[in-house]
């Protein structure tokens, strides 16, 4: 899947690409909006982008989860395998669950407070009141829905596209939509 970017000025422009979105068969897990008015959206019956799209919160779990996988690849492995400790190896294979979990729980500390990566290019657009429309299609339906809001919207601006699958290595500061 790939994820669209568009920004809108009113709210009303959102809510008619919205229905239009809807005419054509895209559903409400397939389109998200971001705006510091909730409220509006939610008045205006509008899919708004959830606290996985908002947040860092799937990377950083991500991220915890190889770190604990690392951590006890490193300790607790070496520690069975010299039989320092006599437990059995369900308690071994329980404990190594337990640091990566614990790792993904931790890392998801992190995430719950940082700004989805991918959407923080557009953090002053959103904070001045400007609508951020996230469009996931397929591949194949790229042009349609382009064609779409060229047609019907002219007043949302394409600002790019990048995939819709989180990615625990991207970088804050490297990662960079891509310009459609």
């Amino acid at each position: 899947m790939i994820r669209l970017f568009y920004l809108v000025s009113s709210i009303d422009s959102a809510k008619e690409i919205s229905d239009d979105l809807h005419e054509h068969d895209v559903t409400d897990w397939r389109f998200h909006i971001v705006s510091k008015d909730e409220a509006g959206l939610y008045t205006h019956q509008l899919h708004t982008a959830s606290i996985l799209d908002r947040t860092d919160l799937p990377r950083y779990v991500e991220r915890g989860a190889i770190a604990g996988f690392v951590l006890a690849l490193a300790f607790l492995v070496p520690l069975a395998l010299l039989e320092v400790l006599n437990m059995p190896a369900a308690a071994w294979i329980a404990l190594f669950i337990f640091v990566v979990v614990a790792g993904a729980w931790v890392g998801g500390f992190g995430g719950i407070q940082n700004e989805n990566y991918r959407i923080e290019p557009f953090h002053h657009d959103i904070e001045a009141g400007k609508y951020l429309i996230m469009v996931d299609a397929p591949k194949d339906h790229i042009p349609k829905v382009k064609e779409l809001m060229a047609k019907n919207h002219p007043e949302a601006k394409l600002q790019g596209k990048d995939s819709s699958i989180n990615n625990p290595f991207a970088g804050r500061r490297r990662h960079k939509i891509k310009q459609a």
